[in-house]
């Protein structure tokens, strides 16, 4: 395929010859502040994509997870969302930190609609900040807070499409790629490692990081600890 050569749109005006125009209720049910529906929806969620761009323009979406209410609601325009254990190649808090631009995709499992969040983030060492986190998860290094431009429901039919919440209609294991054969793919080791052994060192990093995320038995945070009577 010649990439250059496809007969690309060019212009808003072409785009909206083949596009109807949006209903009312589509346009109006953004809003510029979390409302109590937004808050229950991030309590809620224990998995979002984050989307960010690099000062060359460049973008990037990763994912992030954790027990739900891993992200907090600091107020009507701001969340924190913290920095878990991941591979140190910080795109995203490069990104934030260069750019300071954010959108969020919020997902709830077995729940087609998402909650979609625009606005401005910034990277933080706060003790303050990072200290509301120790309710579920160990304190850490840095946190990313959100301050909303914009947040709005996204509908659910890209779940439904996909089947995304079906697991009768997923694909088998068998017919699935597997991650180690790929990375090994990517890698170029095919000589050196089996996608099989690359697959049991994932899992292994995987218990191993997983763990780190938690707080120590008995640990919990001062400002949690009731006071006895």
């Amino acid at each position: 395929m010649n990439f250059d050569s496809l007969n690309a749109l060019t212009s808003e005006e072409e785009l909206l010859e083949i596009y109807r125009a949006p209903t009312d209720v589509v346009i109006n049910k953004e809003v510029y502040e979390l409302d109590d529906g937004c808050k229950d929806f991030i309590k809620s969620s224990t998995f979002l994509l984050m989307g960010t761009v690099c000062e060359r323009g460049n973008l990037d979406v990763s994912p992030r997870g954790g027990p739900a209410g891993f992200v907090k609601v600091v107020d009507e325009k701001c969340l924190a969302i913290p920095d878990l254990n991941g591979n140190n190649r910080l795109d995203s808090i490069r990104n934030i930190i260069t750019h300071g631009k954010i959108g969020l995709l919020f997902l709830i499992p077995g729940l087609g609609e998402t909650l979609r969040i625009n606005g401005s983030a910034l990277v933080t060492t706060d003790q303050e900040i990072l200290e509301i986190f120790a309710d579920k998860l160990k304190v850490p290094k840095a946190a990313i807070v959100v301050r909303i431009e914009t947040a709005f429901i996204h509908c659910a039919k890209s779940f439904l499409r996909g089947n995304v919440w079906q697991p009768e209609k997923w694909l088998d294991k068998e017919c699935r790629p597997s991650a180690g054969q790929i990375l090994v793919e990517h890698s170029g080791l095919e000589s050196d490692i089996t996608g099989d052994e690359v697959e049991a060192m994932l899992k292994a990093g995987y218990k191993h990081d997983l763990k780190l995320d938690r707080p120590k038995k008995g640990r919990m945070s001062a400002n949690l600890k009731r006071p006895k009577r």
